[in-house]
């Protein structure tokens, strides 16, 4: 067990590496940031100046180092745009992507998941037909464009909701219901393959010979078994939404993470990119690392698996 635990804590620690080097030479690759630092008609020694301040002036190896030595002691760098420490903006803009992402994570779940279990239930009848199409239709359909029609609809024609910005829970309608629409289908598609998969087994078979009503077979033995991987993809789209909900932030004014890192690529903020990316890493990471470890203990098999 100690084995399998310590050889996934090696792959996570060598995917994290791998998504450290690659944004940091995506960010640098933008261009260079001192053009947007120094004011209009500067001198190339005030150029030099900033390049030196910032410590843009060393090679990439070099920079790349001091990076990796930063996330070591939990330093993210300084923000070139904010003249912040880039954990203090990240942790600032936490709590609001955090609402976003429970609540749209919960209106995933509540329209995806009995959405997909009815769509088993009564396979190839029209109930499962117009499953498919729901789920067909938001996974088709951007949640830009889906975000555009809410605030026609709900704040310019009726007028019933703000059109952007965080206030009370009139503001995370909206966000939320553009957000959640996409991974609701990509819950609802999840959780009906699971059913039917969890349906054909030869237990759930078992239990309908011994004379068990539907509904006890389905709450009772397939609903449970078959939600294992349904609510851990749940819990990954959760951290998905928090980190990288960027288009809908942006749209609805949404003060949170997704809304930081659009402002940090628009001003080459290199810090700022780089270290929401590698929060939003270590997040997803983690979730695995976590859910891995908790796999093995529920299904020894899966220690044995290289």
């Amino acid at each position: 067990m100690w084995q399998f635990i310590v050889r996934r804590l090696l792959y996570s620690i060598v995917t994290l590496l791998i998504l450290s080097a690659t944004i940091f030479v995506i960010v640098r690759l933008t261009g260079d940031p001192v053009s947007l630092l120094a004011e209009a008609g500067a001198r190339p020694e005030d150029l030099e100046r900033i390049h030196r301040q910032w410590g843009l002036d060393r090679s990439w190896p070099v920079q790349y180092v001091s990076f990796l030595q930063n996330i070591v002691t939990g330093e993210l760098g300084k923000s070139f745009n904010y003249r912040l420490p880039v954990s203090e903006l990240y942790f600032q803009r936490l709590p609001n992507s955090l609402t976003l992402g429970l609540v749209a994570t919960l209106i995933s779940i509540l329209v995806g998941v009995p959405a997909g279990i009815i769509s088993a239930v009564k396979v190839n009848t029209w109930w499962d037909t117009l499953a498919k199409g729901v789920a067909l239709l938001g996974l088709s359909i951007p949640g830009f464009w889906l975000g555009l029609v809410l605030i026609l609809v709900f704040s310019v024609w009726l007028r019933w909701l703000p059109t952007s910005g965080a206030g009370d829970w009139r503001h995370v309608v909206m966000p939320s219901l553009a957000l959640g629409w996409y991974f609701a289908a990509s819950m609802l598609r999840l959780t009906r393959s699971s059913m039917l998969e969890v349906l054909g087994s030869e237990y759930i078979k078992l239990a309908r010979l011994k004379g068990l009503p539907d509904v006890v077979v389905i709450a009772m033995h397939a609903f449970k078994n078959a939600l294992i991987p349904v609510f851990t993809l749940a819990g990954v789209n959760m951290v998905v939404m928090v980190n990288a909900a960027v288009i809908i932030e942006v749209i609805f004014a949404w003060p949170g993470i997704g809304r930081l890192l659009y402002e940090g690529i628009f001003n080459r903020d290199f810090p700022l990119v780089q270290g929401v990316v590698v929060m939003a890493g270590f997040m997803i990471v983690g979730i695995n690392l976590i859910v891995d470890i908790l796999y093995a203990f529920i299904d020894p098999r899966i220690r044995l698996t290289r």
